[in-house]
């Protein structure tokens, strides 16, 4: 069986494709994958360290403005799709399944024109575009979150890697201390604004370390790949607390192992797996796009296993205070880690994986022949 997967961009589209595949590789040894992206995309990087072969398709964004770009969208649509219909062929794929970003619509199209099964899956609770287009004529349609108005939406959750799902924090904790050089006897603070960072956090940390540290409350603080500058290094404190600044971590079990709070953005990803793991979490959604990371969020907040913090109030004084009443109060932050654990799935690799299974159609190319 051949299966082809097609998302990228960012870890929000490139994680949930790679936990998925994992699964499917679990199930149906000796399955052949093929992973679709643009150059553009982050997942120039992670695919293939996860060991799945990755074929480019050239990158389509749409322009938020009319203009002279968006004029040029068909004709750049219908070059990806071109491409998109060859890596198909190649791959002899009996089905596509797509995480949405601006790999996914290209390969969408070129499926349908090949007939072949498509499964939707959408990460955000607000679907974006491309998802929305292919929702309304695949044969299976996933979504993270309960309340995601995607036409066929079948709630699963967000695929997590079983590094993650199957990740036992405490017993974790020292190694990854040791790794990250913190103390792991002390309260310690991951921050993280996604794989490209985020700036209004970075800054609000940086105003805030001092007092933290202070406070004896350790930091690892992951700044992104293009925001870590020599000027970034790690700090131990009179008190005994370290910051630990990184541009990026591979192994991002080791991170949460390590951490008793997270200061972070509210991707689909980071919030299902702070719910997944049970790990209390301040979440600064991002300001810009259609607001889908604030409403990816509120199941968590709502049950009381996150608080949500405005990016415009994200300040160092907002953040010196809030994590100092809750990394020094165990009692707390083991109620709202229970109470995130109880919000969303934690086998929906495998759920997404069975309906790709379900819907492929082995032998399609013979049959079409015929």
């Amino acid at each position: 069986m051949s299966v082809v997967l097609a998302g990228g961009g960012s870890a929000g589209h490139t994680s949930p494709l790679i936990a998925t595949a994992d699964a499917l590789r679990r199930t149906v040894p000796g399955i052949r994958l093929t992973a679709v992206g643009t150059e553009r995309g982050l997942e120039t990087r992670v695919v293939p360290a996860a060991g799945l072969p990755l074929e480019l398709v050239p990158p389509v964004p749409l322009p938020r403005r009319p203009g002279r770009e968006l004029i040029k969208v068909p004709g750049r649509l219908r070059g990806a799709v071109r491409r998109a219909k060859e890596i198909l062929l190649e791959a002899d794929a009996d089905v596509v399944v797509g995480f949405g970003g601006y790999v996914a619509m290209p390969v969408y199209l070129a499926a349908r024109g090949l007939k072949l099964p498509i499964v939707v899956h959408e990460q955000n609770v607000v679907p974006g575009l491309a998802n929305k287009v292919a929702a309304r004529f695949a044969d299976r349609v996933a979504v993270s979150f309960p309340d995601t108005p995607l036409r066929g939406g079948e709630f699963v959750g967000l695929p997590v890697r079983r590094g993650i799902t199957g990740l036992d924090r405490a017993a974790r904790r020292a190694d990854a201390a040791r790794q990250f050089g913190l103390d792991p006897a002390r309260p310690t603070l991951l921050v993280s604004g996604g794989s490209l960072g985020a700036r209004s956090i970075n800054t609000a940390v940086a105003g805030a370390r001092e007092a933290l540290l202070a406070q004896g409350i350790g930091i690892l603080h992951v700044l992104g790949l293009k925001n870590i500058t020599e000027a970034d290094v790690q700090v131990d404190h009179e008190s005994g607390a370290s910051y630990v600044p990184v541009a990026y971590v591979d192994e991002m079990a080791d991170a949460y192992a390590v951490a008793d709070l997270m200061l972070c953005r509210s991707g689909a990803g980071t919030v299902v797996e702070t719910s997944v793991l049970g790990l209390p979490a301040l979440f600064v959604p991002l300001p810009h796009g259609n607001g889908e990371q604030e409403r990816n969020a509120d199941p968590v907040v709502s049950a009381g296993g996150a608080k949500l913090i405005r990016d415009a109030d994200c300040t160092p004084e907002t953040i010196t205070r809030l994590v100092t009443e809750l990394a020094t109060d165990p009692g707390t932050l083991s109620r709202m880690g229970q109470a995130a654990r109880s919000v969303l799935p934690g086998d929906a690799d495998e759920r997404v994986a069975q309906m790709v299974l379900d819907v492929a159609r082995p032998g399609h190319d013979e049959q079409a022949a015929r």
